[in-house]
């Protein structure tokens, strides 16, 4: 991967993947994840791609795209630990497959930098709608309960820290914003934060980085940081949350902590825990929870990386919670032990080595990777991690696992269970 500085605020990185025929970009800005200005944040890139200086309308960005043989572009938002990220993303094929030697990434580009310096969808009609569409992702994540299941266990378990707010804000957030409001959010933000720049592909890096410093070179910015997420210390005990809506399956998330921070070597230790634990169809929870006692319809454990905190996602019967309950935790307590199977260590360790393979396949996948990797304050290429992943030894799980403490329990019942 290639570094570029473009100024004290944007930072260009190129990732060659030269066998792939598209070539994608990938822009994210980071800003502190904060109840001031979340739902401002979640709405922002909607907006924004309504419409540019370069494309003054919808229908305009729409032909644009067309016109450089379907390219496509996306927006969202996306929080890593305690930075709330406002993204955007482009793809198309790449130069050397476009027809009539078109410059297609360096289109794609001129319409990135027009969306983000130039946008011109501030008015009221436009963030009406995108203010409706902004409050029904809100109730559509309520709407999947295994996903509402777990952002309600990290609410209730980081009550009080910035990690509880969802990054895509709140219905009275949204409602409270107008154009004005936004407009003048947008103009605060985009001078004053850290805004990385992925291409991933295969392009001329040299003339696309000309063409980005030129376009930036009269806009004053504000020197800035990405933000730094603090390690989740517990509530000092375990805390116990149930709500009761009209589901016919039960949701149990349980929120862990582990004192392990990203940039620390045990936290590759974590992730061959994960895997071993709830990582898929060779672990812990799937073969035992859910196979051989059939006390699940699903069972699963992540990590959230920058913030410390291991989740357990099961759905069950809700007369089975207690024998749930107490089955996720009697395989933690097998791990703590060493009770792992050479299969069950060597299938952990091999899943993780295949995921990451997988993403030199996927170009927003590496993307991701690599901003994951600076997010976290470590330098890794993917074979490093390979690597790394490789050295892993038992001991080195059954160690890091006795650190591993239930913090939260969060369960989603039906409104007639007692």
């Amino acid at each position: 991967m290639d570094s570029i500085k473009i100024n004290s605020n944007i930072n260009l990185y190129y990732i060659p993947m030269t066998k792939m025929k598209t070539t994608t970009v990938g822009v994210y800005i980071h800003r502190p994840l904060c109840e001031k200005e979340v739902s401002a944040n979640a709405l922002l890139p909607y907006v924004m791609k309504r419409s540019c200086k370069l494309c003054p309308d919808s229908e305009s960005v729409s032909k644009y795209m067309e016109n450089l043989y379907g390219a496509r572009t996306a927006a969202c938002t996306m929080k890593l630990g305690d930075d709330h990220i406002i993204h955007f993303g482009f793809e198309t094929i790449s130069d050397k497959y476009a027809p009539d030697s078109a410059k297609l990434v360096a289109d794609i580009a001129e319409l990135m930098l027009s969306i983000l310096f130039e946008p011109t969808a501030f008015t009221g009609d436009i963030v009406g709608l995108e203010k409706k569409n902004a409050c029904d992702r809100i109730m559509a994540e309520m709407n999947d309960k295994a996903v509402y299941a777990m952002h309600r266990c990290g609410e209730e378990m980081c009550k009080g820290d910035s990690f509880a707010l969802s990054m895509l804000g709140t219905v009275d957030g949204i409602n409270a914003i107008d154009a004005e409001s936004l407009k003048k959010h947008y103009n605060k933000i985009i001078t004053s934060s850290v805004i990385d720049i992925y291409i991933c592909g295969d392009t001329n890096i040299k003339a696309l980085t000309e063409k980005i410093k030129t376009y930036t070179d009269k806009i004053a910015f504000r020197e800035a940081c990405i933000p730094k997420s603090e390690i989740f210390n517990g509530n000092g005990g375990v805390k116990k949350v149930t709500d009761k809506m009209d589901v016919a399956q039960g949701k149990l998330c349980m929120g862990f902590k582990t004192g392990v921070k990203a940039n620390e070597n045990d936290y590759i230790s974590f992730m061959v825990l994960a895997s071993i634990y709830g990582g898929g169809a060779h672990s812990k929870l799937f073969n035992n929870v859910r196979e051989k006692l059939s006390l699940c319809y699903y069972a699963s454990c992540s990590l959230v990386k920058n913030k410390g905190i291991m989740f357990v996602n099961a759905g069950i019967e809700f007369r089975n919670f207690q024998k749930a309950y107490d089955e996720i935790l009697a395989q933690l307590e097998a791990i703590k032990n060493g009770e792992i199977s050479e299969q069950e260590f060597t299938s952990g360790v091999k899943s993780i080595e295949n995921d990451f393979e997988s993403y030199k396949d996927n170009q927003r996948m590496m993307q991701v990777y690599y901003l994951n990797q600076k997010v976290s304050g470590t330098d890794y290429d993917i074979d490093t991690m390979k690597e790394r992943i490789g050295k892993v030894t038992l001991k080195d799980v059954t160690r890091v696992a006795k650190n591993v403490e239930l913090d939260t329990v969060y369960f989603l019942t039906g409104k007639e269970e007692a």
